[in-house]
């Protein structure tokens, strides 16, 4: 249901309202029709951010399960208990697995909050028990509930958000990616001499968070998008609801990033690494789910790089009389985009092998190192930032061995690659000498001079000859 379709439509009326261009629509066609490739495709740049070992990275492909802190301990706490009883009592939307069905259902209450995120305390200050478990009955018979008929107060309905969010069988980020958005929240940045300093590296973590965010479930992907443009807005209206954004992280973080059946003693060296990851994803929630652009464009030349995916549909409206007038602009804007997109990879990647270049100096003294090094050193131009390509040779100048070639080059003017065509295509004309060539640069220009007047021309060198010949010809018979 991800893919939308396009439908022409005839009705005049509607020409003048605007259309609506999705830009991750590729993505989301790549990503529905060829999960596999899609998946491999976003892993390969989540690696590239942050440093995932082998047991992470299974886990985060699903090959392997997700080990968890606090798994292996054998204490168990009341805390611990309390909840997994809780989780129990499954209903139809409380403590299942998510479903479109609970997602339409929850989604009532994100919309009543929108309308009243002015309440101090909001998602703070507990509401009635009484009237949570009236409305935590309605939503899952399904019936139809009317909020803002003022039985229910905004503490009643923000409480229950966070109840359906603890009740879900594992958290709304799931555990398999745990372990990376661990890594996301140590990206930081490097000073100019590689070392890694204290400052949040925001726009690689925006990065990876929109990468990480492309391979969750469909249903936790669709719910984490309203439940953080709600806390988005919750934070905006701080200065009435006195609940900032790391306030509503601490709220929140137990019940979408924390693991299921942990307690606070066993997050103790990563607790304030998991709620500064909330905090973050509700301050810049408004980037977080556009796919990056190298991603677009992969998706995008996935599908138009070939023809095969085009209809009779489209084929019919590039012939159309319109469609070519629009042909030499389109063709302008996909050179213009080609050009920039170029233009953007190749800074890109100048950028990354700086960072390489740069890391592997770095490096401690070791073998690796070592031969790193000399890899960099082998491909100096191809590896080293900064290197300019090597020089093309000069094309040689050609010439031609022949005196015919000579003749036609400084005199009748011809190129040397006609030159060439016309000695393969014609047989060598006969040679001329240098009487030859002074009587042709009196004729002018190779116009005037035809193959009768060249023939003339030896013909009267060679009558001088004959009459030589002749006399002596003559001599030698009188003295026999």
């Amino acid at each position: 249901d991800a893919i939308c379709n396009f439908v022409i439509c005839n009705d005049s009326s509607l020409r003048s309202q605007p259309i609506i261009f999705n830009p991750d629509f590729f993505v989301e066609k790549l990503r529905h029709e060829k999960p596999e490739v899609f998946t491999e495709l976003v892993v390969s740049n989540i690696t590239r951010l942050i440093d995932l070992p082998g047991a992470e990275l299974a886990q985060l492909m699903g090959e392997e399960d997700p080990k968890l802190p606090g798994a292996n301990s054998t204490a168990s706490g009341f805390f611990r208990s309390l909840m997994s009883l809780k989780r129990k009592e499954k209903g139809v939307v409380f403590g299942s697995p998510l479903t479109e069905e609970g997602i339409a259902q929850v989604s009532q209450l994100i919309e009543y909050l929108h309308k009243n995120l002015r309440a101090e305390g909001l998602f703070r200050v507990p509401g009635n028990s009484i009237r949570q478990q009236i409305l935590k009955d309605a939503l899952n018979s399904g019936t139809d509930i009317d909020l803002d008929s003022g039985e229910f107060h905004s503490n009643d309905v923000a409480t229950l958000l966070k109840m359906f969010l603890g009740e879900l069988p594992e958290p709304l980020l799931t555990h398999k990616h745990f372990h990376a958005h661990l890594k996301i929240a140590d990206l930081m940045l490097f000073d100019e001499k590689g070392n890694k300093t204290s400052t949040p590296d925001k726009e690689r973590q925006i990065e990876a968070l929109q990468l990480l965010f492309l391979i969750l479930p469909a249903p936790n992907r669709s719910l984490l998008k309203l439940l953080l443009d709600l806390l988005y807005q919750t934070a905006k209206k701080q200065d009435k609801n006195k609940m900032s954004a790391h306030n509503l992280a601490l709220m929140f973080a137990p019940h979408i990033l924390w693991p299921r059946n942990v307690t606070a003693n066993d997050l103790q060296e990563n607790i304030t690494k998991l709620n500064n990851g909330v905090t973050f994803m509700i301050k810049h929630s408004q980037k977080l789910f556009k796919a990056p652009t190298y991603i677009r464009e992969c998706a995008r030349l996935h599908y138009l790089g070939s023809r095969a995916h085009t209809s009779k549909d489209d084929l019919d409206l590039l012939t159309s009389p319109s469609s070519k007038e629009l042909q030499p602009l389109k063709s302008q804007k996909r050179s213009r985009l080609d050009a920039c997109h170029q233009e953007e990879t190749q800074q890109r990647t100048e950028e990354a092998l700086k960072e390489l270049f740069r890391h592997v100096h770095n490096m401690p003294d070791s073998a690796k190192k070592k031969k790193l090094i000399r890899q960099f050193n082998k491909h100096p131009t191809a590896l080293t930032p900064g290197s300019d390509a090597p020089m093309s040779p000069a094309p040689r100048r050609t010439r031609s061995r022949s005196f015919s070639g000579l003749i036609k080059r400084k005199v009748l003017g011809t190129p040397v690659i006609l030159e060439r065509k016309s000695r393969d295509a014609t047989p060598e004309p006969e040679r001329v000498s240098k009487e030859n060539v002074h009587l042709l640069q009196k004729c002018g220009s190779p116009a005037h001079m035809s193959q009768t007047k060249l023939k003339s021309l030896e013909s009267r060198k060679e009558e001088p000859c004959r009459r030589m010949r002749a006399r002596l010809l003559s001599k030698d018979s009188a003295s026999l």
